[in-house]
């Protein structure tokens, strides 16, 4: 084999095994966490990152591995407020945040509804699929993909999230604790939405299958 072939191969495999060992180590912290005290993150976020609809803690697994690193990093930093997330964050390394993330986005994210027992409404499936362009309120999938599933590194999945979560977070941006997003859209979307409507949009994401988020289109 000629040097070139050669080296070009010895680099493809230690990028392999780099990827490899990344996700290895955000296996050990998702399942036992780290020797600095942070706990397992199936703790709370389900065994197979399925979250824990109950008790509002989001679905992980299938979600983009990039979007999730920045949630961590937001955490983090303080730009996303959370009593129980910003102290496992910051005692989490860069890498360890990276690795998790990797780690959850490994698993497909194709899974039973978090909460099929639930009827999803008309104005919530209304919402999501057409929006509210009287009130200038566009429709959920137009930025998370077709039945929810996630686009890209900035917009997650929905579908199969519980709707407690969901309620949660559409709340914090109205009470401006989640950074507004790409363009300031969730700050100003969930602006629109009433009680009523945050409830109704909630559960009918909720009750749809997950499924892998679209990538991005590559420019």
């Amino acid at each position: 084999m000629p040097q070139t072939r050669t080296n070009a191969f010895l680099v493809s495999l230690a990028l392999a095994a780099l990827s490899d060992s990344a996700i290895a180590d955000g296996a050990v912290i998702a399942l036992h966490g780290n020797d600095r005290g942070v706990p397992a993150c199936v703790t709370c976020h389900g065994a197979l990152g399925e979250g824990m609809p109950a008790n509002g803690f989001p679905k992980l697994t299938g979600q983009n591995a990039e979007y999730l690193q920045a949630q961590l990093a937001a955490f983090a930093d303080g730009r996303r407020g959370n009593a129980m997330m910003t102290p496992i964050a910051q005692t989490l390394s860069a890498d360890e945040r990276v690795a998790v993330a990797r780690y959850f986005a490994g698993m497909s994210g194709a899974t039973a509804s978090a909460e099929t027992s639930r009827d999803s409404t008309a104005t919530g499936a209304h919402l999501a699929t057409l929006g509210r362009w009287s009130e200038g309120l566009p429709a959920c999938v137009q930025c998370h993909g077709a039945l929810g599933a996630g686009v890209g590194t900035a917009f997650p999945a929905l579908a199969g999230q519980s709707s407690l979560y969901i309620e949660n977070q559409l709340r914090g941006w109205q009470l401006g604790r989640r950074p507004p997003g790409p363009l300031g859209l969730m700050k100003v979307i969930a602006s629109k939405l009433s009680a009523a409507d945050i409830q109704e949009v909630a559960s009918y994401f909720s009750t749809l299958p997950a499924g892998d988020p679209v990538p991005s289109a590559k420019r």
